[in-house]
């Protein structure tokens, strides 16, 4: 399962890239915001997702702070109904992972495993999105702890302020 969840987000991100849905500040097709959350849609395919910027970012190494350059750090849930995606559940950290590394996802008093490829980070299987989703309907926040391939460690925290609205709408907009 996890082999084909991770050729299936391959290939789901990878559209995502070559359509720039994953570049909310430069896309046009945001159609709602939901307080700290936005709805994006794309059509050829159909695609519709939620995503945030985190309110928090702290980089560290060897325990201190550090002053690094990111990419864009997002968190998203995601609809792409011709692939069979109901729900899933990325990250980007604005940099590439450690090789082998994982996120760790705290929601509460949750915490969620998250695999990595290049700078991509989403759960093993399906019913870990739908965990995952169930747990950020009902936070406040989440924080995700990951490692740069250079040894630094990341902490980024998103509000889930209108997140429940958001993946709802994107959901509605995708036929779920």
């Amino acid at each position: 399962m996890a082999f084909f969840k991770t050729g299936v987000m391959a290939a789901l991100i990878a559209g995502l890239m070559a359509s720039g849905a994953i570049a909310q500040s430069q896309s046009t097709n945001r159609v709602a915001a939901k307080t700290d959350w936005s709805v994006f849609v794309e059509d050829n395919p159909t695609e519709c997702w939620g995503v945030s910027t985190p309110k928090e970012m702290v980089n560290s190494r060897d325990g201190r702070v550090v002053a690094v350059n990111r990419g864009q750090t997002l968190l998203m849930v995601f609809y792409r109904p011709s692939a069979g995606a109901n729900g899933q559940v990325a990250f980007t950290g604005g940099y590439p992972f450690a090789s082998g590394s994982t996120v760790t996802m705290e929601i509460s008093d949750n915490s969620f495993e998250l695999f990595t490829e290049g700078e991509w980070a989403w759960p093993a299987t399906t019913a870990d999105d739908a965990q995952i989703i169930t747990a950020m309907k009902r936070g406040a926040d989440a924080k995700l702890t990951g490692q740069s391939g250079r040894g630094t460690k990341t902490e980024d925290t998103f509000s889930l302020l209108g997140f429940t609205a958001a993946v709802e709408d994107a959901e509605q907009r995708c036929g779920g």
